[in-house]
């Protein structure tokens, strides 16, 4: 009802509402007076096709007006088609007649009252509800060049009657009714054909998300592809506005010369809505294609950061899992910064600083027991003996060797057991990794081992 409602609103502050001129209100008088009356819409399915049968029918046979008949067919084809179980129809559609006539949708025409049959026309609001859904007007670079065409030719014969008006006449019959009606049919079209593209990009982002969804990695290049259409039609669209756009203001500036020469305040009136309707076209298509340019970095930047890096969704899948589990198993990450200290010293603008810099050297150095810390002790041997008396991971080979060391050196001797176990043995890989206790107070994340022994020299 709100959405209906405000576009109600919408079309009544338009300078061009049809073929009458509307003069603009103050919106919150509009808004109260529209709360003083009342106003509200209840349509069902059944309604709104029934409207949208009349509408055909009406455009099919050429018709102006429905009679009784013609509209009690109508309903009852619409209820075969939409609830076939509805029973007393010619009931049922007297009452929705009542009801749509009572939300001014339906109007009765023939003036004769209860005495005859009625005969019945479409509301301009149930009009607007009918186009709004069997309309599927898009914008594209041929129809707005065309229309945009025929808006400058329709300004350019404007202007020539304004400067051969010589009387208050003249200027009423080719000036201001050509200003209002042909020029705000026209502009009217463009922005009808503006909402049949925006419904089209909220159909391209609905398709985008199907596809990831259907097939994560698969979409990719049906994602790119429209994505890029869009885009391109987007900046086409733009291009052919504030091309034509200049030429449209450059003509209604003439107009409105002339028009505040013979003080026709009329004329100059409907001159500037035109141009501040021609302004909304333009700031309408920079906001679109700013719009679809965030939305078109974001798509990309997720394809290339997410979907081409977890082509078999493993990561996401993982990272849904531990969310799910945290409040079984949380997890958080703890950081300490330190305090900068800050030291007052005079900037010297003078002198050329060298940068800094520091020799290159191989970082990766080979593991070298420590004799003092394990002297008498051959770790080399005790995790041989245990790799050969069966153990299966890194947790029991460290179990079994972690007795024969002193306390003392047991916490730094870890480290050496396991580089000594990465030389004898390979290990498993597994996307997680328990954690196993060793001794009363040390845990260590476990490896699964697939034993092939090889000299730890090499």
């Amino acid at each position: 009802m709100c959405a209906i409602v405000g576009s109600f609103f919408a079309s009544s502050m338009s300078p061009y509402n049809g073929l009458m001129h509307v003069s603009r209100e103050d919106p919150h008088r509009v808004l109260a007076g529209l709360h003083r009356g009342g106003v509200s819409l209840e349509l069902s399915t059944l309604d709104v096709c029934f409207l949208a049968g009349l509408q055909l029918r009406a455009e099919q046979d050429g018709l102006a007006s429905f009679g009784e008949d013609i509209v009690f067919d109508v309903f009852e084809q619409v209820c075969d088609l939409v609830d076939p179980s509805i029973e007393q129809s010619r009931k049922r559609a007297t009452n929705t007649i009542a009801r749509l006539r009572a939300q001014r949708l339906l109007a009765r025409v023939d003036g004769t009252g209860i005495i005859s049959a009625g005969e019945y026309a479409l509301t301009g609001l149930a009009s607007v509800i009918v186009r709004s859904f069997l309309e599927d007007e898009q914008l594209t670079r041929e129809s707005l060049s065309l229309l945009t065409g025929a808006v400058i030719s329709s300004i350019a014969q404007v202007r020539t009657a304004a400067q051969r008006a010589d009387s208050e006449a003249a200027w009423w019959g080719t000036v201001l009714a050509p200003l209002r009606v042909t020029v705000g049919e026209l502009v009217g079209g463009i922005e009808r054909r503006q909402r049949g593209l925006d419904r089209q990009q909220e159909d391209v982002q609905r398709e985008i998300g199907e596809l990831l969804q259907a097939d994560w990695f698969g979409a990719l290049e049906q994602c790119q592809s429209l994505l890029d259409a869009t885009a391109t039609t987007l900046q086409e669209l733009n291009e052919v506005l504030l091309r034509d756009s200049n030429q449209i203001q450059g003509l209604l500036q003439e107009v409105q010369h002339a028009a505040a020469t013979a003080r026709i305040t009329d004329v100059e009136a409907a001159t500037l809505q035109v141009g501040e309707q021609v302004d909304r076209m333009v700031a309408w298509g920079a906001s679109r294609q700013r719009a679809w340019s965030g939305y078109y970095q974001y798509v990309h930047r997720f394809l290339r950061d997410v979907v081409r890096l977890d082509p078999d969704r493993a990561l996401s899948q993982r990272l849904l899992e531990q969310i799910r589990q945290w409040p079984k198993r949380p997890f958080a990450v703890i950081v300490a910064s330190d305090a900068h200290i800050r030291l007052l010293r005079s900037v010297s603008a003078r002198g050329e600083r060298l940068p800094v810099g520091r020799p290159r050297a191989d970082r990766d150095k080979d593991v070298v027991t420590d004799a003092s810390a394990t002297a008498g002790i051959d770790l080399v041997a005790l995790v041989r003996e245990a790799l050969d008396a069966g153990a299966c991971d890194l947790a029991s080979v460290t179990r079994v060797v972690l007795p024969q060391i002193d306390t003392a050196e047991r916490y730094r001797s870890i480290g050496r057991i396991a580089a000594i176990v990465a030389t004898l043995a390979t290990a498993r890989l597994a996307r997680e990794r328990t954690w196993g206790p060793v001794s009363d107070a040390i845990e260590i994340e476990d490896w699964s081992l697939e034993q092939a022994h090889k000299d730890p020299a090499t």
